[in-house]
C-alpha cells in the first residue's frame, strides 16, 4: 500500500497521455427513434394564397429536365462590410463565399479566409424539388433581379431574387436578403403553381462543404444539427452507416475548426437531414420537406435564415436562433464556456490574448488553491517520512504483507494521507480538457499573438523554422521553445516530489516530463502557455507550503 499513491501518479500520468484523445473527441449520440416521415400538415412551409392566376389548360405535367438554357449564367457578386458573396445564375446558388475579418493564414499579406473550397463543384445551398411531378433543378438557369453582375449593401438590406420558370409555367424563386451588419441571409424559397394542376414533392434546400482533414481528431469537425432541442454532431465516419435523422431541426450546418455554414428554418418543424459524402472529400447536407403539395392558382413559401462566417460564441449568442448551442466544447464544456467568457472579458481590459490566457491561469490557481495547499502538505510530510518508509522497507522486505501493515500503521500515526498528492493533478485534468477544447477552436485565438516568434496562439509555437523533418514533431518544424521550458518546469517539480521507494518506478516518473513534452510538441502555443504558468504557478505554491512546513 505505501506504492498507492505512486501507482495513483503514473496511472493519472497515463490517462493524460492516452485518454486526451478519447476525451477530445465529442462521443456520438444515441441514435435517435427510427425515422417516420413528416406529415404533409406539419411542413414548415407558410402556404400563402394569391389572387387567382390564369388557369393553364394542360395535362398533368410529367417529370422532365429543363430545356437546354440559351444563355450563359451570370455569376453576381455581393459585397457588404463583412463578406463579398459570388452567386451563380446556374442553379442560384453561392459559389464563393469570401470573409474580410478573416485571412487564411497569421501573415499580413495572406488571402482573406473562403469559407467554399474551390474543390465544392456546383457549389452551395442548392434547392430541389423532386419526388414529385416537378422537373430537376440540377443545370436550372436561373433570372437574377438586377441588372449588372455587382450589388452592394452598406447602409440599408438588399435582396436579390433568382427565378425559374418551368416548362410546365411552375415558377421556383430564391429570394436573398443581405444586411450589412450580419452574417445572416435571409433565404426565402417560393413555389408559383399558376396551372391548373397541383405540384407536389420533396422540397430541399442543401449544404456544401468540405470533409475535414486529419486536426479534426482534437475536436469535433462536420455535420450538426439542432433535432429535438438537442445537438447532434455527426462524425463523417459514421454517415456510412446512418444517413438519416428526422425531427423538429433548429438548423443544420457543416462545421469546420473555425468557420461553418448553416441553414436555419425560420419556423422549425417536422422535417428530414439527409447526409452524404461525394468522392470522399465534399460533404452534402441536406435539409428535407416532404409532402409539399402547392395547389393550383397558389403559391407556398419557406422562409430560412442562412449563417456563413465563424463560430464566436459572442456572434452566435446575438441571434436567439439556438445557433449558440453549435458552440460545444466536449464532455467538459460547462467549464470551457466559463473559461471561454472570462479569457474574452480580460482581453477587452488588457487586449492581448497571451496574456489573458495567463491571467486565467492564475485565476484557476488561485480557485484551486485552497486544495493545492493540503496536498502540497500531504506530500512535504510523505517527504520527511521517507527515512522512515525506508527503515520499514528494508527491514521487512522479505514479508510483503507485514510492510504494508507497518507503513499503513506509520501514515495513521503521522496522520498522513499517502494519495493526498495526487489531488493537483485529479482536479487538473478535467481543467486541461477542458482548457484543451477552448484553446484548440476558440476562434479568438487564430492568428493572434502573443510575444516574439509566438504570433499565432492557435498554431504549435516554432522558433527558427526549417525544412528538415523532426520526428513526433507535425509541420511547420521549427525549435518549440516554449514546449521545451514547459518541459523542464514539469521536471524541476517532479524532483520537488517525494521520490518512489522503488528505483525503477523512480526513474519511469522522471520520464514522464520527456513523454509529455513530445505530446506537447503538437498542441497550440496558447494551451502550452497555459501549462508552462500553471506549472511555475505549482511550483511556487510547492516551495512555500514544503517550507512553511519545514
Amino acid at each position: 500500500m505505501e506504492q498507492a499513491r505512486l501507482f495513483a501518479a503514473i496511472a493519472l500520468s497515463f490517462i493524460v497521455i492516452f485518454a486526451w484523445q478519447f476525451f477530445m473527441v465529442d462521443q456520438e449520440a444515441p441514435p435517435p427513434e427510427a425515422p417516420q416521415a413528416p406529415a404533409t400538415e406539419t411542413v414548415t412551409a407558410t402556404d400563402t394564397s394569391v389572387a387567382p392566376m390564369p388557369m393553364t389548360e394542360a395535362a398533368a405535367p410529367a417529370p422532365a429536365a429543363p430545356a437546354a438554357p440559351a444563355r450563359t449564367a451570370r455569376i453576381i457578386t455581393v459585397e457588404t462590410p463583412l463578406y463579398i458573396a459570388k452567386l451563380s445564375e446556374r442553379g442560384g446558388v453561392v459559389t464563393s463565399f469570401v470573409l474580410k475579418d478573416y485571412r487564411e493564414s497569421a501573415g499580413k499579406d495572406s488571402p482573406l479566409k473562403s469559407l467554399i473550397s474551390e474543390d465544392i463543384t456546383g457549389g452551395t445551398l442548392q434547392a430541389g424539388f423532386s419526388g414529385g411531378n416537378f422537373p430537376d433543378l440540377g443545370q436550372a438557369v436561373f433570372s437574377a433581379s438586377v441588372d449588372g453582375e455587382d450589388l452592394a449593401v452598406s447602409g440599408a438590406p438588399q435582396d436579390l431574387v433568382f427565378s425559374w420558370t418551368s416548362p410546365d409555367g411552375v415558377i421556383m424563386e430564391k429570394r436573398f436578403l443581405f444586411s450589412p451588419d450580419t452574417y445572416l441571409i435571409g433565404l426565402d424559397i417560393r413555389l408559383k403553381n399558376p396551372t391548373a394542376i397541383p405540384v407536389s414533392g420533396n422540397l430541399s434546400l442543401t449544404l456544401s462543404g468540405k470533409s475535414p482533414g486529419s486536426d479534426a481528431r482534437y475536436g469535433f469537425e462536420g455535420p450538426s444539427a439542432l433535432i429535438d432541442g438537442g445537438l447532434e454532431q455527426i462524425k463523417v465516419k459514421s454517415i456510412e452507416d446512418k444517413n438519416v435523422y428526422d425531427g423538429t431541426i433548429g438548423w443544420a450546418a457543416i462545421e469546420g475548426r473555425y468557420f461553418f455554414s448553416s441553414i436555419i428554418p425560420k419556423d422549425p418543424g417536422a422535417a428530414r437531414l439527409h447526409l452524404s459524402v461525394r468522392e470522399e472529400e465534399a460533404l452534402q447536407s441536406q435539409y428535407l420537406l416532404s409532402d409539399v403539395t402547392v395547389d393550383p392558382a397558389t403559391q407556398k413559401n419557406v422562409a430560412f435564415d442562412l449563417f456563413l462566417g465563424p463560430k464566436s460564441l459572442k456572434i452566435l449568442s446575438q441571434y436567439n436562433n439556438g445557433l449558440d448551442k453549435l458552440i460545444h466544447f466536449g464532455m467538459f464544456d460547462i467549464i470551457a464556456k466559463p473559461c471561454l467568457w472570462l479569457m474574452n472579458y480580460i482581453y477587452s481590459v488588457i487586449p492581448n490574448y497571451g496574456v489573458a490566457i495567463i491571467i486565467l491561469t492564475i485565476v484557476i490557481k488561485l480557485i484551486l488553491w485552497p486544495l493545492g495547499n493540503k496536498s502540497y502538505a500531504s506530500m512535504n510530510q510523505m517527504k520527511r517520512l521517507q527515512p522512515l518508509m525506508a527503515e520499514i522497507r528494508e527491514k521487512y522486505k522479505d514479508d510483503k504483507k507485514k510492510m504494508n501493515e507497518e507503513l499503513m500503521g506509520l501514515y495513521r500515526t503521522y496522520k498522513v494521507n499517502p494519495m493526498g498528492g495526487c489531488l493537483p493533478m485529479v482536479l487538473q485534468i478535467p481543467v486541461f480538457f477542458a482548457l484543451y477544447r477552448m484553446l484548440y477552436e476558440a476562434i479568438e485565438l487564430r492568428h493572434a499573438p502573443f510575444i516574439g516568434w509566438i504570433n499565432d496562439l492557435s498554431a504549435p509555437d516554432r522558433l527558427f523554422r526549417f525544412d528538415v523533418s523532426i520526428p513526433f514533431m507535425e509541420p511547420p518544424y521549427g525549435i518549440p521553445v516554449l514546449t521545451i521550458v514547459m518541459g523542464a518546469t514539469m521536471l524541476l517539480q517532479q524532483k520537488m516530489s517525494p521520490p518512489p521507494g522503488d528505483p525503477t518506478q523512480a526513474k519511469m516518473m522522471m520520464l514522464m516530463p520527456v513523454v509529455f513534452t513530445f505530446i506537447f510538441i503538437n498542441f497550440s502555443s496558447g494551451l502550452v502557455l497555459y501549462w508552462l504558468v500553471n506549472n511555475i504557478l505549482s511550483i511556487g505554491q510547492q516551495y512555500y507550503i514544503g517550507r512553511k512546513n519545514a
